[in-house]
């Protein structure tokens, strides 16, 4: 899978090195592996899909559940491409895995549907419980009552949004199972 998408050779053993760090339960090789495979089934609809894979490599290659991965990620992705790739390019991949920390996309950003989209679709499936149950093992630290608090607000501020996914595929396919998904680990939640 990993040989077909672009990624320049040399970048793929620290890519993945990154991706493989032992305190990733949920966003390590399976999650990039997913997200790619979504890329793929929406790439229709991506004005650049190849820059969209470069996003999807580098948009959790800093994980360390802090609030700036995202942001250190993109930063990553303008050091590492900065010579490989044409300053557009790159500052495509820059933008798309910033996108990643909130997924909200302007209307008319293709681009950032396809990998924004990609990134929420294991919202959608029937495997939410184990992934809910991954993301907890990460931030194992966190106090139970600090985590649900977190969780909950987290899960509030996707159910309140008009719409999860943007992609006319994505919506039609993902949305109501993700809505259901995200109901159901909110009342988890708020039962404590």
């Amino acid at each position: 899978m990993f040989t077909r998408l672009g990624l320049p050779p040399s970048l793929r053993p620290a890519l993945l090195a990154r991706w493989s760090e032992p305190h990733r339960t949920y966003h390590g090789v399976a999650h990039l592996e997913a997200v790619l495979r979504h890329i793929d089934e929406l790439a229709d609809h991506a004005d650049s899909p190849d820059l969209v894979r470069l996003a999807a490599w580098f948009h959790d290659a800093v994980h360390l559940g802090q609030p700036d991965d995202e942001e250190r990620s993109a930063e990553l992705a303008e050091v590492w491409l900065g010579g490989v790739l044409g300053p557009a390019s790159v500052a495509e991949v820059a933008r798309l895995v910033r996108l990643t920390a909130g997924h909200v996309t302007s209307p008319g950003d293709r681009n950032g549907e396809v990998l924004c989209d990609a990134d929420l679709a294991i919202l959608a499936s029937p495997d939410y419980a184990a992934y809910a149950a991954s993301v907890r093992e990460e931030y194992a630290a966190v106090p139970d009552e600090l985590f649900r608090a977190g969780r909950a607000a987290v899960l509030r501020s996707l159910l309140e949004l008009p719409a999860l996914y943007r992609t006319p595929q994505a919506l039609a396919q993902w949305e109501a199972p993700a809505r259901a998904n995200l109901t159901a680990e909110l009342a988890d939640l708020e039962l404590g």
